[in-house]
């Protein structure tokens, strides 16, 4: 993967989760999710502060609010428009950053660009499917974009498992399943996780 790669990577997960959060429906905040004992809104809240780490670890400022790993269950707007602003202060972040940089700060300690972006990505990505599948969306996680985050996934989830507690163990995926729901096996989530399941 190259750091271009990487970039690419982050942009369309980015738009992934922004499409996600923009057709939950109306009363669907507080669904059960895929992650944890969160809820739907809390998913979302934790995403977010995620991602403004990963921008204020480069820039130094605009660190989040609150611990993402007890994310609340408001926000203090509109959701997707905060939501938003969080995602394009980060692509801001990450644009000038020179393609060939070997060492980009990160909250997991400094990566290349190509694997910290990717790691963004794979907070992003997982975290949109965790609510598209927790609100009943027809909105699974792109086969291509899934098979991108995989070097960041086998770089850094057993470091976020160990030390983070961010995963679960890694679960069993049989022969046949789509790179995406391998992907979502290895980083813990069952991928064919329903409401009904919770």
């Amino acid at each position: 993967m190259s750091n271009v790669e990487g970039i690419e990577l982050l942009t369309r997960a980015h738009t992934y989760l922004r499409e996600v959060v923009a057709a939950v429906p109306e009363g669907a905040w507080g669904s059960p999710t895929p992650c944890g004992d969160w809820t739907v809104r809390q998913v979302l809240n934790h995403a977010r502060l995620d991602q403004q780490a990963y921008g204020a670890a480069i820039t130094g400022a605009g660190w989040p609010d609150s611990d993402p790993f007890q994310p609340a269950d408001a926000l203090d707007a509109d959701a997707p428009t905060v939501l938003d602003k969080v995602l394009r202060d980060v692509a801001d972040t990450y644009a000038p950053l020179p393609a060939d940089a070997e060492e980009v700060a990160t909250p997991l300690g400094p990566l290349p660009l190509r694997l910290a972006a990717a790691a963004g990505a794979m907070d992003a990505a997982v975290h949109a499917w965790d609510i598209a599948v927790a609100t009943g969306q027809d909105a699974p996680l792109d086969e291509e974009l899934a098979e991108g985050i995989w070097a960041a996934a086998e770089r850094l989830a057993d470091h976020l498992r160990n030390s983070f507690g961010v995963f679960a163990p890694a679960r069993e995926v049989p022969e046949g399943h789509s790179r995406a729901e391998a992907l979502l096996a290895f980083l813990g989530r069952d991928p064919h996780w329903t409401p009904a399941a919770s």
